[in-house]
């Protein structure tokens, strides 16, 4: 029996399991998950999650039952790339034939004195809950700042909006705009929604330090009930520890074949690989189809295609609040409810219909 163990239960790392277990060629091979969470989460809604309009029981997802599937509910604590090994927290030592690394990220802190012990985090569902218990908390008319303005920053700023219309919103940016890696009828809509419904962007922010309810920007203190970082993210600190080639980031710089440099039994997927696209779910998920369909060629002793088709990403939609939105198909910018709807749609396809 050859063993595929994957690392990690997020979008990536579910899909390829999704479509191995789909595939006629998973004879003789058994798949072992490792992940801490007895469930998948919707890592893109978290920011909702924290602003306390959706409970976490519907982000979450039920991993396949099949006999060809075992689920390990534990935390990785090393990967031995030059034994085939992975070591858990609890002691146990697993081989694997193939191995599968979709740990995710983490929050990037860019050496900021303060910013991890005293930031709140969604960059994990437990993170996210404890940013829900620390925002409900907040006396009313309090100020919450958020530090980042990415997708994230603006999701989180909006949903906090309608949430807790009493608080005043910060939300701090190093660029001069928010969004910027948008095209600017995008991030011109979306400042506009954000300055009319009260929320104060703070642009060219440099956050210097961070205390306990003080944040320092150009090393000005500014005082905050609570503070969230959603200023960049970095690969699993696992990830980054590996001997392999990474970027800036810690992602590993892979092949086209999405394998490690040097180890063509092990594949990277979603956050902690370097790709030619910004990451995101839609990323993880269309790499981990071609991962999932190399393996079966892997498997079936046939040659790896010299070119890998190109990865086309639909686009991204981004939400303000419940019934506002925006985004980018293709190239074409989408303001208003229409962006809203189509991302209230494509996540209800994924949660009832994902692995078809």
């Amino acid at each position: 029996m050859r063993n595929l163990l994957i690392l990690g239960g997020g979008y990536g790392g579910l899909r390829v399991i999704q479509k191995l277990l789909s595939s006629s060629g998973m004879h003789d091979t058994s798949i072992t998950l490792i992940e801490k969470e007895p469930y998948h989460s919707l890592k893109t809604e978290f920011y909702a999650l924290a602003a306390g309009t959706v409970a976490d029981k519907h982000l979450r997802m039920s991993f396949p039952n099949d006999v060809r599937l075992e689920l390990k509910f534990e935390t990785v604590s090393e990967i031995v790339l030059e034994e085939n090994l992975v070591k858990l927290a609890d002691g146990e030592d697993l081989s694997y034939d193939d191995l599968v690394i979709g740990l995710g990220c983490e929050d990037r802190y860019h050496n900021v004195p303060g910013a991890p012990e005293h930031t709140l985090s969604i960059q994990s569902m437990r993170k996210a809950r404890k940013t829900y218990e620390a925002l409900q908390s907040v006396k009313a008319n309090g100020t919450v700042a958020i530090v980042g303005g990415g997708l994230s920053g603006v999701e989180l700023a909006s949903e906090l909006r309608e949430s807790r219309p009493d608080l005043k919103v910060m939300l701090f940016d190093r660029g001069k705009n928010i969004l910027s890696m948008f095209p600017p009828k995008l991030y011109n809509y979306v400042t506009n929604w954000l300055v009319d419904n009260g929320v104060e962007i703070v642009s060219e922010a440099n956050i210097t330090k961070v205390e306990e309810h003080i944040l320092y920007n150009h090393d000005e203190p500014v005082s905050a009930d609570a503070i969230i970082w959603t200023a960049g993210i970095q690969a699993n600190h696992l990830v980054r520890s590996l001997d392999v080639e990474k970027d800036g980031m810690g992602r590993v710089v892979v092949t086209k074949h999405h394998q490690a440099p040097g180890y063509d039994n092990v594949f990277v997927v979603g956050d902690c690989a370097k790709l030619d696209h910004a990451p995101s779910a839609q990323l993880a998920e269309a790499q981990a189809e071609q991962i999932a369909m190399l393996l079966e060629k892997k498997w079936a002793g046939e040659e790896f295609p010299d070119e890998m088709p190109k990865i086309k990403l639909k686009g991204v939609l981004g939400s303000l609040g419940k019934k506002h939105g925006f985004g980018l198909m293709g190239e074409k910018p989408l303001t208003g409810r229409v962006p809203r709807v189509l991302k209230s749609g494509v996540l209800w396809m994924y949660k009832y219909h994902s692995g078809s």
